[in-house]
């Protein structure tokens, strides 16, 4: 078993960074190599600024390359709740910048000639219990009715020809794609350089400070200075920009890689060949990859760590419910095994905008994989002084109490939803 990312395992690699020392001005200094960053390079080098992007690695590193692979339109929670949380409105704003964001990849990947097995795939969310599969039923009818008619509600019969396990029903969202992420931050990356983007990678931001209208960035390779700064660093965010690491809590989030499956044991376990999540708190999510494998993940440990070790414990977790909902492939090798941290708000709404002098979008909640792309490029277009098309403008984003970085109530919160999956 190799304990690193199937993603990153089997991507080219980026070639592209700059050598040397990080130097220079520029109008744009990006901090992050993840899809908001990268996308967000891209965007601004084609409108002719001079952009920097500053990654702590390599390029697709975090959160980025360390996901389950699902391009899921719409919101990754109840529409209905955000309706109650949000208003009508900006609920359906969101909803429809997501559905927005799938297709952003779709036509990126095409322009630019990435390939990663992107491929319109549907994503069902299944209910795990038959009361969930109610709330399900109801979530379905706002938002078939109101903002998303391309979904579909469908019986556990109909299921029968989905996923080879039992479920009570699910909610088919049709928009939905994956993709291989590794493929598109290597190939995201290569389109930012040849748009003229400068990348350094291993130059982690190490302090920040401006110097009358410029901002100076010291990294571990050297220093540049820029007009502007885009902060894209989630979950990944340091101490030196401390009003992010308030507002979000890094949890981690741990997947498992089957070897490729036979085409026997594809047809009884995900013959559909969709996204899949189910509906538990503390729940789980699947896909087959390009050449087969079961990718399984999910929250197995409420834990803000990642490494060998603790991803190795999260792994044996998910090897158990694997087991529990796949027992026909319950004895195939797990060839990977691999872990990252999620940027987590405390009401799981993404946030982007402008606060005391640096841009930022981050806070992605479960949306990052197809929403860090599209916000990328919303806040380039602002910095470049285009239309502002911030769906979540002027969303109020107060700091996790008690919270300075290290989220130490994860296990409380762990605890709380297991006793809530188990009642429930």
């Amino acid at each position: 078993m190799k304990y690193l990312s199937y993603w990153h395992d089997t991507a080219p690699a980026f070639a592209g960074g700059t050598e040397g020392d990080v130097e220079g001005h520029f109008d744009v200094a990006v901090i992050g190599g993840g899809f908001t960053g990268l996308a967000a390079a891209r965007r601004l080098a084609m409108g002719g600024a001079r952009v920097v992007v500053l990654e702590a690695e390599r390029v697709g590193s975090g959160a980025s390359g360390r996901n389950g692979g699902h391009l899921n339109n719409g919101l990754a929670h109840s529409y209905l709740a955000a309706k109650a949380e949000l208003g009508k409105e900006r609920a359906i704003a969101l909803y429809r910048a997501l559905d927005e964001s799938v297709d952003e990849i779709e036509a990126l990947v095409a322009v630019e000639g990435i390939d990663c097995n992107f491929r319109r795939a549907g994503k069902l969310k299944l209910a795990s219990k038959p009361q969930h599969f109610e709330a399900i039923a109801r979530n379905f009818e706002a938002v078939h009715s109101e903002v998303d008619p391309d979904t579909a509600l469908l019986s556990a019969a109909d299921l029968k020809n989905e996923v080879g396990s039992l479920f009570h029903g699910a909610m088919l969202s049709k928009k939905s794609a994956m993709m291989h992420m590794g493929r598109y931050a290597a190939g995201l990356a290569d389109a930012a350089c040849r748009r003229g983007a400068v990348i350094y990678e291993n130059a982690a931001v190490i302090d920040q400070g401006t110097a009358g209208a410029r901002h100076i960035l010291q990294t571990t390779r050297g220093t540049v200075t820029a007009d502007q700064v885009l902060v894209a660093t989630g979950a990944y965010t340091t101490p030196s920009f401390g009003y992010f690491r308030r507002r979000i809590i890094a949890v981690g989030s741990f997947i498992i890689a089957t070897r490729p499956l036979t085409d026997q044991e594809v047809a009884v376990t995900m013959p559909g060949n969709r996204t899949c999540v189910n509906s538990m708190n503390i729940g789980n999510y699947f896909r087959l990859s390009p050449d087969n494998r079961l990718i399984f993940g999910g929250r197995a440990r409420f834990s803000a760590t990642s490494d060998q070790r603790s991803d190795q414990k999260s792994g044996e977790i998910l090897r158990e419910s694997l087991a529990r909902i796949f027992p026909q492939v319950a004895d195939v090798e797990i060839d990977y095994c691999w872990g990252g941290l999620v940027d987590m708000t405390r009401d799981r709404y993404p946030r982007a905008g402008y606060h005391d002098g640096l841009w930022y979008a981050m806070g992605y909640s479960g949306h990052g994989a197809q929403f860090s792309t599209h916000l990328g490029m919303v806040m380039a277009d602002a910095m470049l002084g285009r239309d502002d098309r911030n769906p979540l403008k002027g969303l109020d984003w107060p700091a996790v109490p008690g919270h300075f970085g290290k989220p130490w109530f994860l296990p409380l919160v762990g605890l709380y939803y297991k006793i809530l999956d188990r009642i429930r």
